[in-house]
Parts: structure tokens; C-alpha cells; sequence
């Protein structure tokens, strides 16, 4: 079990959850703490509850949140079960009326109806990761009766963690316009001394980011990671298996085969594997000369070539997917793989061109030459 791995994959480890790997991070904490505060500007919250190390990202991007959120007043109910939460002692029980209750009276930018499905749903989807997270234990009946009948009921009890769910925040958030402001404020106490912002915002991105691309806006953070990037490399390496790849105008951490840190490229399923042959096509054209590369390695094609490229990937490699890419219509498939890929921030729309990483060219994956439609494929 590696310490930092752990703790840059969750968001935090319970003791009511798994005691056993509880202490052993409390245990072992002291010997990257320095890193993380150092290297990160991260905390470290160690209590009697959990363990916990406050990520925050060099600069928001498109995959943050919580994935199972899909509309923002899902975010807006989880934050009002978390006001409420903070009148509960830890172990108090209370029913989700009570809850709906204040839900209803709290909310500003509706009236919430509960006998309406939709507001049920979003609900009982932010319960749900309450209930996932450790915030909240079910002691009695389940979600999917108040998602049948507004008047069903679930007894809950508060584990007492939902305190620590946010970050405490130094000033008044109430005077932010926007979620820029929060990254702004995130270095103020240390503005003075540029060297430990770029330092911090360089290991964050390259922890928690797909990598870093050389920007008019970043050049210095860039020149950092090419002047220092053997001590990064060293260092790194002796905290877990990785190896740092600097390029003319990009940068990735890419880990070892062991090392499972938190979301990673490629994943175990399809989507992650049509990825990879769209790497491969990609690769194949820009050595062909059909794509042109920028200077910052990156390649610009139109919305169409774009549709092109994934309808090519379908066609010559398709007979390899599962079932439900097969099948899927040209449209459907389109949107799937699209999203994947904008999503991980390996494409970005622009106006009428889309712009490929060059992330997506240095990811690639292929399949044997006898492949024939039912052989695995090499990655």
C-alpha cells in the first residue's frame, strides 16, 4: 500500500469505513506530509473520523465535480443536506421528511413539489452519495420508496463527517463572482513570493491534470518543469513508479504499470480503447501529412474531418468493439466518443473547429495484424 497514492485517489479514508487502512495512513502520514504541504500547498486533516488531504486543482477543468451530478441542483440539495447536517450530532438519526422539509423551505430559486419525480430523482441521487461517501448510514428503508411515493420514508443516521466535506475558507466566499475567484484565493497568503505559487501550481497540475501544455498564459510554469524537471523526476519517482515525459510544448506524468492513483489513461473499458485507436488514426494521419501539426503539437481540423476521424475509427476497427458500439447509429456513437474525449480534455470545440491534444497523439493503441474481429487488442 502506497500512503500518497491512496490519498490523492480518495477523498478521504474513515475510520467507521476501513479501520484497518485508517490507521495505517495516520500511521505512515508523517512521511508525506511535508511533501504534500511543500511541493502541493495541500492540508492534512487527521482526526479522530478520517483522514483527509484537501486537493485543489492547479485551474479548473471540465472532468472535476462529482461525477455522479449531472444537473446543478443536485449540487444545490447536497448542499443543503449539509447545512442541515450541521445541527445533527454525530449518530443522530432523523427521516427524510425532515430533510424534504428543510430542502423545501431552504431552496430560493423554485418552489420545490415533491410529489413532482424530477425533484425526487435529483434528490435521491445526492442522498445516494451521501450515503456512498460516509456521510450518512441507512439504518431504515431505502431511497427507491420515496422515489415511487413522495410520502415514503428512510431513517438515516449522521456519521458526523459531513463536516469536513468542505474546505474552510479564509475569506468571505460571498463576495466571489467566480469559481476563478476561488483559485485566485487559494495562493493570496503566499502571493509574495511567486517561486512557491509556480512550484505548487506545477505539481498540481501534473498530479491531477492529463499533463501540462506549454501556454502564452503559463510559459513560466513551463520553464520550471524543463529546468528542474530531473529533481521533479527524482522526486516523484521516490514517492511511487512514474516517469516524467517533458516535449517541446507538453509535459506528463505517466505512471507505472502498479501505480493506481486516482483516475487514469487508459481505463478498463471500451471507451478507453476506442480512445486509444483514435490515438493510433490520429498518428497515422499527422505522419501521412492529412494533418498538419501546430507548434504546439496540438492538431486543428473542422467539426466535419472530426466526424470523419471517429466514423473511420467505427469502421475499421468496430468489429472488435462489444455489442452496444456495434450497434450503436453513426449519431449516437458520434456523441459518445466525443463527449469521452472532451470530457478528459483530449479535444476542445472552438467555434467551428475542434482542437486535438497533444495528449491524444502520445496515447495510442493497436490491434494485432491478424486481427480479424474477435482478438484482443494490444495497447
Amino acid at each position: 500500500m502506497n500512503t500518497l497514492e491512496v490519498l490523492l485517489s480518495r477523498r478521504w479514508v474513515l475510520k467507521a469505513r476501513d479501520k484497518e487502512l485508517y490507521y495505517q495512513i495516520k500511521d505512515g502520514i508523517g512521511e508525506i506530509k511535508k511533501f504534500l504541504m511543500e511541493k502541493l500547498g495541500y492540508q492534512v486533516i487527521v482526526n479522530p473520523h478520517l483522514v483527509k488531504v484537501e486537493k485543489i486543482p492547479a485551474r479548473a477543468e471540465r472532468w472535476m465535480g462529482i461525477r455522479e451530478f449531472t444537473e446543478p441542483i443536485e449540487y444545490a440539495f447536497f448542499c443543503l443536506i449539509l447545512m442541515f447536517l450541521e445541527n445533527k450530532e454525530a449518530e443522530e438519526q432523523f427521516v427524510l421528511s425532515e430533510l424534504t422539509e428543510y430542502v423545501q423551505g431552504q431552496y430560493q430559486e423554485e418552489q420545490i413539489d415533491w410529489t413532482v419525480y424530477r425533484y425526487r430523482r435529483h434528490l435521491i441521487k445526492a442522498m445516494k452519495f451521501c450515503v456512498s461517501e460516509g456521510i450518512l448510514n441507512v439504518d431504515d428503508g431505502s431511497e427507491e420508496g420515496f422515489a415511487k411515493d413522495c410520502s415514503g420514508e428512510v431513517l438515516y443516521e449522521n456519521t458526523g463527517v459531513s463536516r469536513f466535506f468542505m474546505r474552510n475558507f479564509t475569506q468571505n466566499i460571498m463576495d466571489y463572482s467566480d469559481y476563478t475567484d476561488f483559485l485566485k484565493a487559494e495562493w493570496i497568503d503566499v502571493d509574495e513570493d511567486r517561486g512557491i505559487v509556480r512550484r505548487q501550481r506545477v505539481y498540481r497540475s501534473l498530479l491531477m491534470s492529463m499533463g501540462i501544455y506549454r501556454r502564452e498564459e503559463n510559459e513560466e510554469d513551463f520553464a520550471y518543469v524543463r529546468n528542474y524537471r530531473n529533481m521533479i523526476q527524482g522526486e516523484l519517482e521516490g514517492l511511487f513508479p512514474c516517469e516524467l515525459q517533458v516535449y517541446r510544448s507538453s509535459a506528463y506524468l505517466v505512471l507505472g504499470e502498479d501505480c493506481r492513483m486516482g483516475r487514469f489513461l487508459p481505463e478498463e473499458n471500451t471507451l478507453s480503447d476506442i480512445l486509444l485507436l483514435c490515438g493510433q488514426l490520429l498518428r497515422e494521419k499527422v505522419d501521412s501529412g492529412e494533418y498538419e501539426l501546430q507548434n504546439n503539437e496540438s492538431v486543428r481540423i473542422s467539426r466535419e474531418a472530426f466526424r470523419g476521424l471517429l466514423e473511420e475509427c467505427r469502421k475499421r476497427f468496430g468489429a472488435g468493439f462489444i455489442k452496444t458500439y456495434r450497434e450503436m447509429v453513426t449519431e449516437e456513437f458520434y456523441q459518445e466518443i466525443s463527449s469521452y474525449l472532451t470530457d478528459l480534455e483530449l479535444v476542445e470545440e472552438q467555434r467551428e473547429d475542434i482542437l486535438i491534444k497533444p495528449a491524444l497523439g502520445r496515447v495510442i493503441g493497436r490491434y494485432p495484424e491478424d486481427f480479424s474481429g474477435g482478438s484482443e487488442n494490444e495497447q
